[in-house]
């Protein structure tokens, strides 16, 4: 059954969108199945400005589909007209490797799941084509997301990436596309200044732009701090989707 939730980190609640949720199950490529929760805003599938999975923390420490930073991720990505998909990664934890399995599994799914809502009657718009897809995610599961090799990514978000103490996945991101990097002032894994010393190397080898903030006042758990992230991810999103018209047009 869909439920409906309250808008959360929206900067003009006249323009928010009640986003609709209902679970999904879904299985991998190495026959994992996985539950998740779809969350799309009101009104035509073909109106989206983009679709986004959003990854947990480390499931050996507790971190679910329901957390904190996850869950406030999924309701202000709708209402900012990006449809948002969390899932829980598979109960048996494989070092990431299956990880990134679950997380391919979930592109799939959300790109079928918009093929699948937006058919019907021809609108008209032989312009219109999927929305693109969006990776983000929060510790551990911001890590998953930045090691995605899929050319569908258009996007990645990445909230307090403990880069500093995962050496062996600091290298570029799999696809060259842009890059929001969210680091609490006082994160205990990956602190600012540690987290840029990489985020350089990444730039150096050439990826695409990648705009690092630092959120005030925080540590790497975020209490106290999940409005700020979720503005600041649907703000730079909404930016970065929203088509720019050329002069005179």
């Amino acid at each position: 059954m869909a439920a409906r939730v309250p808008s959360v980190g929206v900067s003009d609640p006249s323009d928010a969108r009640t986003p609709t949720i209902r679970p999904v199950e879904f299985e991998t490529a190495d026959g994992v199945t996985l539950a998740g929760d779809l969350a799309l805003p009101d009104g035509p599938t073909g109106k989206l400005s983009g679709a986004a999975i959003v990854c947990h923390p480390h499931p050996q420490y507790g971190g679910n589909r329901f957390d904190h930073v996850v869950t406030a991720l999924f309701r202000a990505l709708p209402v900012a007209g990006v449809a948002a998909l969390r899932f829980d990664f598979r109960r048996r934890f494989d070092d990431g490797i299956g990880e990134r399995l679950d997380a391919a599994a979930a592109l799939d799914q959300l790109a079928d799941e918009l093929i699948g809502a937006s058919a019907g009657p021809p609108s008209g718009d032989t312009s219109a084509g999927p929305p693109p897809l969006v990776a983000a995610g929060y510790s551990f599961g911001a890590m998953i997301a930045a090691s995605l090799d899929d050319r569908r990514i258009a996007a990645r978000i990445l909230v307090a990436p403990p880069l500093a103490v995962m050496a062996s996945t600091t290298e570029p991101p799999g696809t060259d596309v842009p890059t929001l990097v969210l680091t609490p002032a006082h994160d205990q894994f990956s602190p600012p200044e540690a987290t840029q010393a990489i985020l350089d190397r990444w730039t150096a080898a050439g990826t695409a732009p990648i705009d690092h903030r630092t959120i005030e006042m925080a540590d790497h758990f975020l209490h106290g701090a999940t409005a700020r992230v979720a503005a600041d991810s649907t703000t730079w999103l909404t930016a970065l989707l929203t088509p720019r018209k050329m002069p005179g047009s």
